[in-house]
């Protein structure tokens, strides 16, 4: 299997997947650069890999997940959380990493799966 970075998103709140969450994945390992913004599908994930094969290299990144604007689309508009910002090193490039985010409108949690 090749190697690739991957997340997911559960909304706690009601126990499904977060539907229609916007990500921002930013390359930290030089200058900052926004390498993509993807947005999640029905089942909280995005339709691909974030990155794969050659894409993935080692070092430091950041996922951005925009809690506050997901939850308004809701109708929650008391958020205490406006991003959730997940720094992660790659050490293995030849690895897969996956970043799953378990949020709330007032706290949220996540791992390096599986």
């Amino acid at each position: 299997m090749p190697a690739k970075l991957s997340t997911h998103v559960l909304d706690l709140t009601t126990g499904s997947p977060a539907v229609g969450m916007e990500i921002e994945l930013w390359s930290l390992t030089e200058t900052p650069v926004q390498l993509k913004v993807v947005t999640t599908n029905a089942d909280g994930r995005t339709d691909g890999p974030l990155l794969t094969g050659a894409d993935l290299r080692a070092g430091d990144y950041q996922l951005v997940f925009k809690i506050r604007d997901y939850f308004a689309t809701r109708g929650v508009n008391a958020t205490f959380f406006v991003y959730a910002a997940v720094f992660f090193r790659v050490e293995d490039p030849n690895a897969s990493y996956h970043v799953p985010l378990l949020v709330t409108p007032w706290a949220y949690s996540t791992y390096r799966g599986s």
